[in-house]
């Protein structure tokens, strides 16, 4: 299979509309879930379920991107993507889990942020900002997971974390494919063209080093979802032991190492590029 189908195939696994969404993830992982709500300023966003749970008897905290399942649950969800109260939701709980020492647990799976007139009045922008340069900050282990489509803003702003996952068919970039093909060749057509150079795939994410842990689905989620969940627990059990053991001081010292080599890495990369242009 050609790269150009290999990447197709991941975008349209990760589409697929049997694939499990975070809510199915979160009552397998924390049957004890309690939903917590509002950003305390404006609304509730349903695009963002967020609340409590244990997991290994440790209570958790966890932020979610829902997309739905049914017509009528994709538009309550506004099919998962938030507006700024959601952001604003999920960073009010997670600094409530950093006073009360509770680890949290990102689930991303969005096209991308609501771009809508509405959101950006409410200051979409800025509360994607806030929550990258909090998330830096949080006294208190963050674990990611992509389950599916991670788009753009969107997903970045749940998206800092000490430990990154990523189911094997979900993808992770900065828009989507046909977004992408719009704009360089003019063709959202080209889509699937437009995803075999985009590196959105978990193997190209791990081999940047943007991700940390790839996470099997045997057959796929929407086949037989089980097996990447089980799969996804015992990673989990084993990150989360892992980083409990570390101090406040280690813990944010390692976020900003992994962060800042990132950085370090995609600057290379657009010099190595200009360099390239240049000659």
């Amino acid at each position: 299979m050609s790269d150009i189908n290999v990447a197709w195939e991941k975008v349209k696994l990760a589409r697929h509309p049997k694939r499990p969404t975070a809510s199915y993830l979160i009552k397998e992982l924390f049957p004890d879930f309690i939903e917590l709500h509002g950003d305390r300023g404006f609304a509730d966003d349903e695009a963002i379920t967020a609340g409590l749970g244990t997991f290994n008897s440790i209570p958790m905290t966890i932020i979610a991107e829902e997309k739905g399942k049914t017509t009528e649950e994709k538009i309550k969800h506004n099919f998962g993507m938030p507006h700024p109260e959601g952001y604003r939701k999920a960073i009010r709980l997670m600094k409530q889990a950093e006073k009360f020492k509770r680890p949290i647990l990102c689930i991303i799976d969005t096209p991308g942020a609501y771009p809508g007139i509405g959101a950006e009045e409410r200051g979409q922008a800025q509360a994607i900002a806030y929550n990258l340069k909090t998330m830096m900050g949080l006294k208190t282990p963050i674990m990611v997971v992509v389950l599916s489509e991670g788009g753009s803003g969107g997903a970045l702003a749940i998206g800092v974390g000490d430990h990154i996952f990523m189911f094997e068919n979900s993808i992770y970039a900065i828009l989507s494919p046909e977004g992408y093909a719009s704009i360089i060749y003019k063709d959202s057509a080209q889509a699937d063209h437009a995803a075999s150079i985009m590196k959105l795939t978990a193997e190209d994410l791990k081999g940047f080093g943007v991700i940390d842990t790839i996470i099997s689905e045997g057959e796929g989620l929407h086949i037989n979802p089980d097996f990447g969940i089980q799969s996804f627990k015992t990673e989990l059990a084993k990150t989360l032991k892992k980083l409990m053991t570390l101090s406040e001081n280690k813990l944010l010292t390692q976020r900003y190492q992994k962060f800042r080599k990132m950085g370090v890495f995609v600057e290379q990369g657009e010099s190595n590029e200009t360099e390239s242009t240049e000659n």
